[in-house]
């Protein structure tokens, strides 16, 4: 049953896109595996730097039994959580990137691995439209903030 999951996530993430089957198309031709999606319809991405991001997602996931999609960049310099739309117009937080309406996000298909290091689910979408909500996240922020002070 693992490929209706993928089929569901590949379905849940091109229904963004201009045109779904060019997407579906994208993630197939693309040697990387990865498709240009716009941000701020079903989603928004809060955009933390590594050293913050990775221990965020290690407090969110001790929270909660599974957050939203999370992405991570090249080297591990990112991590991108998606969360509900309008989140990033309403975010006040400094030192956190935010991709919400009319930007564009790098997505790779949510079945494959990442190519060469690229960018790469470190927790794939389901297809369930499951989203991290964003005071949990802000509070896990903190969480981990305090403890690599500590």
């Amino acid at each position: 049953m693992a490929g209706t999951g993928v089929e569901a996530a590949v379905e849940w993430l091109a229904s963004v896109a201009q045109g779904p089957d060019a997407c579906r198309r994208e993630w197939e031709c693309d040697p990387r595996g990865i498709a240009l999606l716009p941000a701020g319809r079903r989603w928004d991405v809060l955009i933390l730097p590594g050293e913050l991001g990775r221990p965020t997602l290690d407090v969110l996931t001790r929270l909660i039994d599974r957050p939203g999609p999370v992405l991570s960049d090249f080297g591990d310099a990112r991590t991108g959580f998606f969360v509900p739309p309008g989140t990033v117009a309403r975010w006040a937080g400094t030192g956190v990137r935010g991709a919400g309406r009319g930007t564009w996000i790098v997505v790779p298909h949510p079945g494959q691995a990442a190519a060469g290091g690229g960018v790469r689910w470190l927790i794939p979408p389901d297809g369930s439209g499951t989203l991290t909500d964003a005071t949990l996240l802000e509070l896990a922020m903190h969480e981990a903030a305090a403890r690599g002070r500590g």
